[in-house]
């Protein structure tokens, strides 16, 4: 059995009907490594199983960071676990897709690259006005070519999606709310209220035409699924070359990347 009190890098907490997944690095601005990302599939999994959970809020620690993605001191062409990229990512994008539950983002502060597109994947979005979205990717050698592009063209439209992943980026809440990004921008002293206003809606629905609403919706966009597979693979092999790893190494130094002499 998955015992909560022993996550690290994740706190699990039921509130009323609400599961509340928090990412709990807050110094690293709520990046993830393989622990974290474990941690979370774990959560996720309480949260399914747990009848009396009606949806499930998914937050980071903290007043600056929802989530900034992988943690770069644990990426050197691979992170630090399983997975295709050391990491089962994989897993819990699709657990976050799966959950036959609505999953919130609560986005209290910069929800940047892998986290990012964690708050994509979410059903629904409730950004602090403080908060920025964006993505990195390019910048520092990487890119999640699947849920991270396809649906978030879903969400914003193909030449928004393309301006987020090319341009890097940052927008604040109006803007995340004006291109689709996100269902509702609040005052950040009034984020957990309107968070738990939704929550207690969600509480008072038939979890069972929930689930089905769900995975009627995921039905349309399903086939990015494998888009996102063949995807991950491909990173995989980019992840071992020299222009990938000079992103990491110019991150890690704080210096400018100079791709352009690795490229072949």
């Amino acid at each position: 059995m998955i015992d909560a009190s022993q996550f690290e890098h994740v706190i699990y907490e039921v509130k009323g009907r609400a599961a509340w997944i928090t990412i709990n690095r807050p110094k690293l601005y709520n990046a993830f490594n393989a622990q974290t990302i474990e941690e979370l599939i774990a959560a996720f999994k309480l949260a399914a199983d747990d009848r009396g959970v009606s949806s499930v809020v998914l937050t980071g620690a903290g007043d600056k960071a929802f989530c900034t993605g992988g943690d770069q001191s644990a990426h050197e062409g691979q992170y630090d676990g399983r997975g295709i990229v050391g990491l089962p990512i994989d897993e819990l994008q699709s657990i976050i897709r799966d959950i036959p539950k609505p999953v919130i983002a609560r986005i209290n502060g910069f929800a940047i690259g892998g986290g990012n597109v964690f708050a994509t994947l979410c059903d629904l979005s409730i950004m602090s006005d403080t908060a920025k979205l964006g993505q990195v990717g390019p910048k520092v050698g990487s890119v999640d070519a699947g849920w991270g592009t396809a649906l978030l063209a879903r969400h914003v439209g193909d030449k928004k999606a393309r301006e987020i992943w090319f341009l890097n980026l940052q927008y604040t809440g109006a803007e995340a709310l004006e291109m689709g990004l996100v269902n509702k921008v609040v005052p950040h002293a009034e984020l957990d209220a309107a968070v738990t206003e939704w929550t207690d809606i969600l509480a008072q629905r038939s979890p069972t035409a929930l689930a089905l609403a769900k995975r009627s919706f995921n039905a349309d966009s399903d086939n990015i699924r494998g888009i996102s597979m063949l995807a991950l693979n491909a990173v995989k092999l980019f992840y071992d070359t020299d222009e990938s790893k000079e992103g990491v190494r110019a991150f890690t130094e704080k210096r400018a990347p100079d791709f352009h002499k690795y490229v072949k």
